[in-house]
Formats: C-alpha cells, sequence, structure tokens
C-alpha cells in the first residue's frame, strides 16, 4: 500500500541536514536523515580541537540525542552511495559494505564538502585537511608529536625541522590554524620540556593572495596581519605549494615561479574544497553539470533543474556565488524544508531562497578576533567578544556550550590546553610497536 505521508530524505547531517530536518519537525511527513557518522560536527571550531583547546566531545553532539523528540524522524548511520530517480530511491552503504535503498518523495541533499588538492592528490598523505572530527585528530597527533620528537633530537637541523609547521591557505581556517599553533607553542607548552623551547616553533603560513583573509575588509585583513606578526606567524604571499613530502614543504612564487623549499615535518592543508563523490553521481543521475569545485546548480528555491522533489543545500549547493560557511547552510537548510512544508500543505508557488548575511567572523589569537557584517565591523578585544557570542551562540546542545565557555576560561586564566592526547586512529595501530610500522 502506498504511504499515507510524503516521505523526505535528508542526506547529511550537518548545518544544512539538520536546520532541514528541525523545520520539518510538526510537519505530516515521515523524515529519515543519513549520515555516515553518528555526529553533528560544528566545524568552525574544528582547529580548536586540533591544537589542544576543546575536546572532540565539545564540538559534537549525537544526532540521534539532538533528535530524539522528533517524532516524525529515523536517523540512519549509512553514506549515500547511487541514486535511482526513476523509482525515486536512495541507495545507502553500511559500515559493512551492504547497502538498502531508501525511498523518498522529496530529497534533500546537505554534504558538504571534502579537502581538495587540485589534482595533487598524493599531498594528503603529508599535509590532512581539516574538514573533520578525524581530520582534526590527526593533526593534533601530528602536532603534539612533532613536539616530543624534536625533545629527543640532537641534531641542530633535524630538530628544526621537526618545529616547523606550514599552513597551507591564507583563509580564515589557515588564518586561525597557525595563530593557534603559535598560541599554544608559546604559552601552553611554555616550561614543559627540557631539551627544546617551545617557543622557538617556526609556523609558516602560505597564501596565494596578495593578502591574507580576502573574504573579508581590507582594513580587518590587516588588522589580522599586524596580529600575526605579532604572534611570530612568518606570512608568505603570492605563493602557491607544489610539493610536499615527509620533511619538507616546497612553495612557488607566482611572480617570476621561483621556488623555496622549507625542512618542515607538519604541513596541513586548508587551501581549498570539492564536492564529496556523491555530487558526480546526483548530478549524473539528474542530468546536471556540476561547476568548476563540483557543486551542484540550483532553481530559486533551491531544487535542482528539472527535479522538484529534489533539493541542494549547504556548501554542495551553487546559488548566485554563495560562500560554502555555515550561515548559508543553516539558512538553506531551512528554506528547503519550508518549502517542502509548504508544498505539502498544498501551496503552489515556492518562495525564492534568500541570504541574510549575518555576518562572517575569525579568531586571531587570544582576545583578538574580527567580525565582518555589511558596514559594520570590530576587531581586536571587541571582536574577540563579538565572535566568542556568535560561536557559543551556534553550538549544538546546552552541554556543549556551557562547557566550551568553561573550558575557554579556564585556558585564558591557566594558559593551559588539556585535550592533548594523541591516538593512532585503530588498535591494531596503536598495538604495533612503531619500529615495525612502516613494514606493516
Amino acid at each position: 500500500m502506498a504511504p499515507s505521508r510524503p516521505r523526505v530524505v535528508v542526506i547529511g547531517a550537518g548545518f544544512a541536514g539538520m536546520h532541514c530536518v528541525r523545520r520539518l519537525r510538526n510537519v505530516a511527513v515521515d523524515v529519515t536523515l543519513v549520515d555516515r557518522s553518528t555526529s553533528h560536527v560544528f566545524q568552525p571550531l574544528l582547529y580548536q580541537c586540533a591544537t589542544g583547546l576543546l575536546s572532540e566531545g565539545a564540538i559534537s553532539s549525537p544526532i540521534r540525542h539532538l533528535t530524539r523528540r522528533q517524532r516524525n524522524l529515523d536517523v540512519v548511520l549509512g553514506e549515500a552511495a547511487d541514486i535511482d530517480v526513476q523509482a525515486r530511491e536512495v541507495v545507502v552503504d553500511r559500515l559493512d559494505r551492504s547497502s538498502f535503498r531508501l525511498p523518498y518523495d522529496y530529497l534533500v541533499v546537505g554534504t558538504g564538502m571534502r579537502t581538495a588538492y587540485r589534482g595533487n592528490d598524493q599531498f594528503a598523505k603529508y599535509a590532512p585537511g581539516m574538514k573533520t572530527l578525524d581530520d582534526a585528530l590527526t593533526i593534533r597527533r601530528k602536532i603534539m608529536a612533532a613536539f616530543e620528537m624534536a625533545e629527543t633530537i640532537t641534531d641542530p637541523e633535524e630538530q628544526r625541522s621537526w618545529l616547523t609547521f606550514a599552513v597551507a591557505g591564507g583563509g580564515p581556517t589557515g588564518v586561525e590554524l597557525a595563530g593557534q599553533i603559535r598560541e599554544l607553542a608559546t604559552r601552553a607548552l611554555e616550561r614543559e620540556y627540557d631539551a627544546i623551547d617551545p617557543a622557538q616553533a617556526r609556523v609558516l603560513l602560505l597564501h596565494g593572495g596578495d593578502r591574507v583573509l580576502p573574504s573579508f575588509n581590507a582594513r580587518l585583513s590587516a588588522s589580522a596581519q599586524r596580529t600575526l606578526d605579532d604572534l611570530g606567524v612568518e606570512t608568505h604571499l603570492g605563493v602557491h605549494v607544489t610539493d610536499v613530502g615527509d620533511d619538507y614543504v616546497e612553495t612557488t612564487r607566482k611572480a617570476d615561479k621561483h621556488k623555496d623549499r622549507y625542512p618542515a615535518r607538519t604541513t596541513l592543508w586548508t587551501t581549498g574544497v570539492e564536492a564529496v563523490p556523491f555530487a558526480s553521481t546526483l548530478a549524473a543521475a539528474l542530468g546536471v553539470e556540476q561547476d568548476r569545485a563540483g557543486r551542484i546548480p540550483v532553481e530559486a528555491d533551491l531544487s535542482v533543474p528539472g527535479h522538484p522533489e529534489v533539493f541542494v543545500a549547504g556548501d554542495m549547493m551553487a546559488y548566485k556565488d554563495l560562500a560554502g560557511v555555515a550561515e548559508v547552510a543553516m539558512q538553506g537548510g531551512h528554506h528547503a524544508g519550508k518549502v517542502i512544508a509548504e508544498t505539502v500543505a498544498g501551496k503552489q508557488e515556492r518562495a525564492p531562497f534568500k541570504y541574510r548575511d549575518l555576518g562572517t567572523a575569525a579568531y586571531i589569537a587570544r582576545r583578538r578576533a574580527i567580525v565582518q557584517s555589511g558596514r559594520f565591523q570590530m576587531s581586536g578585544f571587541p571582536g574577540w567578544v563579538a565572535w566568542g557570542v556568535i560561536h557559543i551562540a551556534f553550538l549544538a546542545g546546552v552541554r556543549n556550550r556551557l562547557g566550551t565557555v568553561m573550558t575557554w576560561g579556564a585556558t585564558l586564566i591557566t594558559e593551559s590546553r588539556r585535550e592533548r592526547a594523541i591516538i593512532y586512529g585503530d588498535t591494531e595501530t596503536a598495538r604495533t610497536p612503531y619500529a615495525r610500522r612502516d613494514s606493516r
């Protein structure tokens, strides 16, 4: 028998997906939320998890806990692998590599983006990106292990390479990450080592543009640059990272193609994103062409051209050159849910998506951040306060908000960072002696 209520499948429990299902809470539909993880992650604070300031639990909340009171919602752990447009079914892979099908009347895709290496996928082995909790914990392991390695090495040149951290990309994530590594080295790790001075750690910020934070006003960008200079971050503008290895990073100047190679044991990649593989599958099935970053074009109501039952929201949608930021995803997901709710209620005309720019912010250093919303601009201490309020407001769950505020306060008072444990990814790697890992 045909179901009595429309079926809505939402793929991705990021900002877009979560705001979509919340909008459908009291609508006469049956919603299924699919995600390849069990938690909703607050990506804007991943860099603080990576540098030992916050735990992974502080920036993530179980999806089932966040949605436990929504009676028309089922949560499914799995990864969208294929789609049958004619049958209106999504093929979902389970953890054990088996699969199942989910029928839909409306489909909302908010799977986000992943780190892009622009044809240099071999860089990923040496330069992790910053998009997931796994990325953050990998970066934490690399950063903390670098200081520990330097402590036991007597050769000055090799020691310096372990104490050199290269960050590719001068956008918000790159700037925040570079600043946090310097603060970690100069404050939290001070007086904790015997053979090395952590404050001597060298942080290279490598950016292809002519100024950091190009999406911000030039005045705010200059303010951020001054803060980075005060911290001791070495900013190299007008360069592209053209090679990365286990113990070096190579840059090429855009102006004259001159190459520089820096001995660096830790390189981190924040310089671009691309659509996840399912985007290509979806585009081919729906007969639409992706843009250069792999995003899916959408109509004014965020539905895919020719398929009014399929919506794309968040970072994966290509619409009016909107940036892939959290606020766009939140509003886009809410709008897709609203359109579905109104369509189910019998409304024929669909309202266009109108993005309200509530501003963007970037944390540069303790007590210094920048905030921009239209003509409104803040920097320094006022910007830092505004940045904190914005991020606490958007964190999911009261417990996470309170815990984050307490952790930030304790860090300001004691200058310590307690979240510095490193993990090896799986028990087999953890139990294998160091010397045998390369031979596995």
